[in-house]
């Protein structure tokens, strides 16, 4: 999820950015024609907000979003976060602190999870209410890691302590925490119990972004329906994710290749088809600069 390539120099292409939105619309409901509050969507490149916050923040708001996941990175200064969500809060975007790694399942890595934690609550503490974070995502992706294979159980264990201990710190900190999900969850079993992997994680987190990465909606739709119900059962919000940059995995995981015009006509009817469940809370584009890459490659044609 987290493979990009060298960000572009964003304040060069505003003009053409801007003007392509206006080209390819905003993101719309199918039933209703008023533009998505529902939408989301990841930024890895935390450095780009000391430079380019404008760009990013207008084209964000050009495609209706209203929640984006900011990865939180020491080497960025306290005075850019500050600046970039007071910008995104003016625009009505809400910023959601981000990180993770394979390795935060492990209980050797809970210091880099309370690092994260502790992070977020001191600025929380120092930060003005319209500078304050919205909430927490963390994205793990256990299964990377070469023990899923060869000791499931030890590995799911703790990964499921870790989470039980994000989530306490999330409560104390007073913020809501998702997680970034595959969709395949759902074909594994908690250890020692019949609950399925997914039904136990999305019972745990204040909403799931699923990585039901295709390049169709019905396919999208297709691979989140065990969530959907699961999460309906509970009160709890199912994200469906889709990517925009190249794929490794094959080119139906992507709209890298149909482009921004093919990506708008599907996330239209997906929006439509996820109408239908009370569980379904939006969409998420992987990932703010592909996306961006997309409307701009739109324009180079």
């Amino acid at each position: 999820m987290k493979t990009i390539a060298t960000p572009r120099k964003f304040a060069v292409l505003l003009a053409a950015l801007l003007l392509c939105s206006l080209l390819i619309g905003p993101f719309v409901h199918a039933e209703s024609g008023s533009v998505s509050k529902a939408r989301t969507t990841w930024l890895w490149h935390t450095a780009l907000i000391q430079t380019d916050s404008s760009e990013l923040l207008d084209f964000a708001k050009s495609q209706g979003v209203g929640i984006l996941y900011l990865q939180i990175s020491t080497k960025v200064d306290l005075a850019s976060y500050r600046s970039f969500i007071r910008q995104a809060t003016e625009m009505g975007i809400e910023i959601h602190a981000l990180n993770g790694a394979p390795d935060w399942a492990l209980e050797t890595s809970r210091p880099k999870l309370d690092a994260f934690m502790t992070w977020i609550r001191d600025y929380q503490r120092s930060a003005a209410p319209e500078e304050k974070l919205a909430g927490i995502q963390v994205d793990i992706e256990p299964y990377l890691l070469p023990i899923w294979k060869t000791d499931y159980a030890a590995l799911v264990n703790q990964w499921q302590n870790n989470i039980n201990q994000l989530v306490a710190q999330a409560s104390d900190i007073g913020l809501p925490l998702s997680a970034a999900l595959p969709f395949w969850l759902d074909n594994y079993k908690v250890p020692d119990n019949e609950q399925t992997l997914s039904s136990w994680m999305i019972s745990k987190f204040d909403s799931v972004t699923l990585m039901s990465y295709r390049d169709s909606a019905k396919a999208i739709y297709d691979t989140a329906k065990t969530e959907f119900a699961e999460g309906e059962g509970m009160n709890k919000k199912i994200y469906t994710g889709v990517e925009t940059k190249p794929s490794k995995e094959g080119n139906s995981i992507t709209f890298y290749e149909e482009g921004i015009d093919v990506l708008n006509e599907q996330l239209v009817l997906l929006e439509q088809m996820g109408g239908s469940q009370s569980s379904f809370g939006g969409i998420a584009v992987h990932d703010l600069v592909g996306w961006m890459d997309l409307a701009h490659q739109k324009l180079a044609q």
